[in-house]
């Protein structure tokens, strides 16, 4: 039996599960930071990474409230009301309840108080995951262009077309206007959810942005700081 120690927790902009992309590396601008635990703080660990483009994280969904995997779950792309089993979803509702992301690795900080910090993009994670390890993406043999993704393979993929005023967008700090774009343009509602009258709230980057979206356009109606 193993037991699964944290060794690190990434730090994110998104202190909530709503608005995180479906799938790492969608939003390749969404950046984060990995900090080790103090036990792990050793730089002799992460010789040789630095060579490295992108990295696998394997980590825990924290912020979940089943107590019980079960066999079926409802996949939000497929509208939330058809079953699949749930070995062929990444749903948190499973008997262990780990993710598994590659993300790109920007850069290897050795910080003075913290150790070794590992700065990386394209996340999809929420703010303080547990992080049970870190391992090399090798694109030799991790990267399979002819892969087929099943019943996802003939779902449409649309982005939204994000209206955001520009008094409204200088209120966030510039190095974050992309990446928020690029999450909204992904809808982050749930795909069961089309009520245009309806005033979404996602929690990004310290700043509480509301929206709605109607045929196909999502407007940018309110933002203020957390």
């Amino acid at each position: 039996m193993i037991n699964l120690e944290c060794i690190a927790r990434i730090h994110t902009d998104f202190p909530e599960k709503f608005g995180i992309p479906r799938q790492s590396g969608i939003v390749d601008g969404l950046k984060a930071i990995i900090v080790f635990e103090s036990k792990y703080r050793n730089p002799d660990a992460l010789r040789g990474l630095e060579g490295f483009s992108h990295i696998w994280l394997i980590w825990g969904f924290h912020n979940t409230n089943r107590d019980r995997w079960a066999p079926m779950v409802k996949p939000p792309r497929l509208g939330g009301n058809k079953r699949m089993g749930v070995f062929a979803t990444r749903s948190p509702n499973r008997p262990n309840a780990l993710g598994l992301s590659s993300v790109k690795l920007d850069s290897i900080e050795i910080h003075k108080e913290y150790g070794p910090i590992i700065h990386v993009s394209g996340i999809d994670l929420m703010d303080q995951t547990p992080i049970y390890d870190i391992k090399p993406y090798l694109a030799y043999t991790d990267s399979h262009p002819e892969a087929l993704s099943g019943y996802l393979d003939y779902i449409e993929d649309n982005k939204l077309h994000v209206e955001f005023e520009e008094e409204l967008l200088s209120r966030i700090p510039s190095r974050h206007h992309k990446a928020l774009i690029d999450v909204l343009a992904q809808d982050p509602r749930p795909s069961y959810h089309d009520d245009p009258e309806r005033v979404y709230g996602l929690y990004f980057a310290g700043y509480n942005i509301r929206f709605r979206v109607r045929n196909d356009i999502l407007t940018v109606c309110e933002v203020t700081e957390i």
